[in-house]
């Protein structure tokens, strides 16, 4: 097996060189070839020809490939559906405000999870994503579009915290002065609620925003609509985010979407308020967005309006997500698993 270098930290790169007897600062040379998006190792042109050789033999450098590139016309949002080396693909979304680019990157091929309204967890899961190929989503889009992405959001296809140590490694990569260089705080990480994962995050003390997806305020509403409930019940999930937040001093965002007549009645609004009343929370409703073959319907915007006013009556902080990219099935819940032609 030829080693991942792309997934090395600079650190590691310098070790490397050091056991082929190379110069330290070798190491750094390829680091930042990697970390500007070089696709090759014959690119790398300060390099003497026998390392590249040698890198060549020992060490694979990952490269996805743009089967697809959809860009949205209402709001410019890009969408790119990537091969990796293996033949599978994976989604991530390119998206413009006014601080600078955002992508919603994806760190599985598929997910577990089950969750009733997104399409990312159809047909399961097929393997979790190298930090190399969760990285490369930044480096080649970036190239693509010639522009420099200064915010993650860990919230495309498949669950974070279920592929951790790698996700792990890709946040310290991508937090890497020599690298990237994208702060940990505008990293943000989304989970349905993994509590013994949420606990071990916590303990790393990093400093992204923790987005939870909650979307139902009680067991037998969030029993319907995500099968990860049935392990890990709304109270035990809300315990860990107070664990989390005691322990890292970040608040939690919690991500919820309004779904017609099953989550979004009046009710729930008065229980989610009540059971965040004082936390500090920070709430994001979501307009669901639309999965063929989910068959839910999204709620009507005077309902959303109506949990809203309920929430903030409360005390309790909430923003109403901006729809990016809806005509290119780019939202949230939207990304999925696909070919070429689908």
């Amino acid at each position: 097996m030829k080693t991942d270098i792309k997934s090395l930290t600079l650190d590691e790169i310098v070790g490397l060189m050091e056991q082929w007897e190379q110069p330290r600062f070798r190491g750094a040379q390829i680091y930042a070839w990697i970390h500007a998006g070089c696709r090759s190792f014959s690119e790398m042109t300060n390099l003497p020809a026998s390392l590249r050789g040698r890198l060549e033999e020992e060490c694979a450098l990952t490269c996805p490939s743009i089967l697809r590139r959809q860009v949205s016309q209402k709001d410019g949002t890009v969408k790119y559906l990537w091969e990796l080396g293996d033949g599978n693909t994976v989604e991530s979304v390119v998206m413009k405000y006014r601080y600078g680019h955002s992508i919603c990157l994806s760190t599985q091929v598929g997910c577990r999870m089950g969750c009733r309204f997104c399409a990312s967890t159809l047909g399961g899961l097929v393997r979790c994503l190298e930090p190399s190929e969760m990285l490369d989503q930044i480096l080649f889009a970036q190239k693509d579009l010639g522009i420099r992405i200064s915010n993650v959001v860990l919230m495309g296809i498949g669950e974070p915290l279920d592929n951790f140590d790698s996700v792990l490694r890709f946040l310290r990569l991508a937090n890497s002065p020599e690298g990237l260089n994208i702060g940990m705080r505008h990293i943000s990480l989304s989970t349905c609620g993994l509590v013994e994962k949420v606990d071990k995050l916590a303990e790393y003390n990093l400093q992204l925003t923790l987005s939870v997806s909650l979307h139902a305020p009680d067991d037998d509403t969030r029993d319907l609509i995500m099968p990860v409930n049935r392990k890990y019940g709304v109270d035990e999930v809300l315990r860990a985010c107070a664990r989390y937040f005691e322990k890292t001093g970040r608040r939690i965002s919690y991500e919820y979407a309004m779904i017609r007549g099953v989550n979004d009645t009046d009710r729930h609004a008065r229980m989610l308020a009540e059971k965040l009343k004082g936390t500090g929370a920070h709430v994001n409703l979501i307009r669901l967005n639309y999965v063929e073959e989910r068959g839910l319907e999204p709620s009507t915007p005077r309902q959303i309006e109506r949990f809203t006013r309920i929430l903030t009556d409360s005390g309790i902080t909430v923003t109403v997500r901006r729809r990016l990219g809806s005509d290119i099935d780019a939202s949230c819940g939207q990304l999925r698993r696909k070919t070429e032609s689908n």
